[in-house]
């Protein structure tokens, strides 16, 4: 079941290999009122205990497919629905340290019946998540 948090509590792990972990992961829900395509997202930058992991190096998974930026932007037939959750990728050598860390996301949605001047549309969110396994 989806919390009302777009940051999930669970989905939010170490990824690689025990002793040579190669980033970690946050799941996170649909934030978007409607469906959307998922080439209408420009990203979602991730920050944790205030250090800002950028959209441009995190991957975005969505059911078994992991997509890069440029994917996502080929993307224009991959759809997210009201209730769906994506993962997000960090890439971050030695994974995040075992405890409790202060997760943020900046989701970047285009709208494609909103102005230019008003896009993107950001959607932030920011809850405290625990590592369990280094």
């Amino acid at each position: 079941m989806l919390e009302r948090s777009h940051i999930q509590s669970t989905g939010f792990r170490n990824v690689g290999p025990e002793g040579a972990r190669t980033g970690f992961e946050v799941r996170i829900r649909q934030a978007n009122y409607r469906s959307s395509r998922l080439s209408l997202i420009e990203g979602v930058d991730i920050t944790v205990d205030g250090i800002l992991y950028p959209a441009q190096h995190n991957r975005f998974r969505l059911g078994d497919k992991e997509y890069s930026r440029d994917e996502m932007n080929e993307a224009t037939q991959t759809r997210l629905y009201v209730g769906d959750h994506f993962t997000v990728v960090v890439p971050k050598e030695g994974g995040l340290a075992r405890g409790v860390h202060l997760v943020g996301s900046a989701i970047r949605y285009r709208h494609p019946y909103f102005p230019p001047e008003f896009q993107p549309a950001i959607v932030r969110n920011e809850r405290y998540a625990t590592i369990i396994l280094p």
